[in-house]
């Protein structure tokens, strides 16, 4: 590892001692960790100042004039990286921390791999909806770390679209795009709210409206090769995915022509569901986990740390227990996204 790299032992990771001799750092629940055995005096501490502010050659050298060996604590701060408890900063990555206590305390805390704080710092999502779940997505997205978060709503805000973390009573009658700049603000206050301009290409995009795939615009996020998560509240219902990423995944217009198989009515019924902007819906616990999980899963897209579960799939969140049901959508062979080589196509539910 380069002795520039910025090592950061999040504060949320346990340092223990077995006895006298033994450190395990990590380890506890189902996570991976580190036993130091036997361990040096002043190891500890030194593990505790870890914030990333220094690099580490300053770290090594702090550590010689306490008198630890500089190879032995290389060693441990490998052996931390390997199993993914130590983490390597960016400078510009601890600039979140310049707006204030509490916005360091939750930098702090937030754990991405390791290079997840240059990919989410760098990154642009658009949420299109300043709904009751696409306002506190996007705050919950800035306060992980997302560098680059603009919500996109011509509508004003209704008294039902006040939920926590999102529109606030006091907000009705406001652009709801202004609402939700404020939310996130308040999340994140150092959080860049641009609008994406024509010709800008965001990371990736999140549709909180009702019914995305009657919106016209979601054909030209196709088209552009814009990845599109869909994250809204139907009815009681939260439905999380698909997460469609052009030329990879299935497409929204896949899990339409799915549902016509499944029930020749369907398009009839659902250009009655997108004909008016329906109230907006859903218990509040209900809006909020759905945001979460969206937020896990651009975040999963981000990191590149795993496969989001929401490819080629939905996650349904139902009342009373809010167990996420998954439903597969894979490619349906009448649409132009299921003729690329080495699809298959299948059955879905209805």
């Amino acid at each position: 590892m380069s002795d520039t790299a910025r090592p950061l032992l999040p504060a949320t990771v346990p340092l223990l001692r077995g006895d006298a001799d033994t450190l395990q750092i990590g380890g506890v629940d189902t996570g991976d960790g580190l036993l130091v055995s036997p361990h040096p005096r002043g190891l500890a501490a030194l593990l505790r100042s870890l914030d990333g502010r220094r690099v580490q050659r300053a770290v090594l050298a702090d550590a010689a004039r306490e008198g630890l060996d500089a190879d032995a604590v290389t060693a441990v701060l490998d052996g931390l990286r390997a199993t993914s408890l130590l983490v390597d900063v960016d400078a510009a990555d601890l600039l979140a921390t310049d707006a204030g206590p509490a916005a360091a305390a939750r930098h702090a805390a937030e754990s991405p791999p390791t290079d997840g704080w240059h990919a989410r710092r760098t990154a642009v999502v658009v949420v299109d909806g300043g709904t009751r779940v696409g306002t506190p997505l996007a705050a919950v997205l800035a306060a992980s770390g997302v560098g680059r978060v603009s919500v996109r709503d011509s509508g004003l805000v209704a008294a039902g679209d006040a939920v926590v973390g999102g529109a606030t009573a006091a907000d009705e009658g406001r652009p709801r795009s202004a609402a939700a700049a404020d939310a996130v603000r308040r999340a994140s206050p150092l959080t860049d709210l641009r609008p994406v301009t024509d010709g800008a290409t965001p990371d990736l995009v999140v549709l909180a409206r009702p019914w995305a795939a009657s919106d016209p615009t979601v054909a030209g996020w196709s088209r552009a090769g814009v990845p599109h998560l869909v994250a809204t509240v139907r009815g009681a219902t939260g439905v999380v995915g698909p997460l469609v990423v052009p030329g990879v995944t299935s497409c929204l217009r896949c899990a339409d022509l799915h549902r016509r198989d499944a029930d020749p009515r369907w398009p009839q019924l659902a250009a009655q569901l997108t004909a008016a902007e329906p109230p907006p819906s859903g218990a509040t616990v209900t809006c909020l986990l759905t945001a979460v999980t969206a937020a896990v899963q651009v975040l999963a897209y981000l990191d590149g740390s795993a496969a989001p579960i929401a490819l080629d799939a939905t996650l349904e969140l139902s009342p009373p227990d809010l167990l996420p049901r998954v439903r597969r959508w894979t490619p349906h062979p009448e649409c132009g996204c299921a003729q690329r080589e080495g699809r298959a196509t299948g059955d879905n539910g209805p």
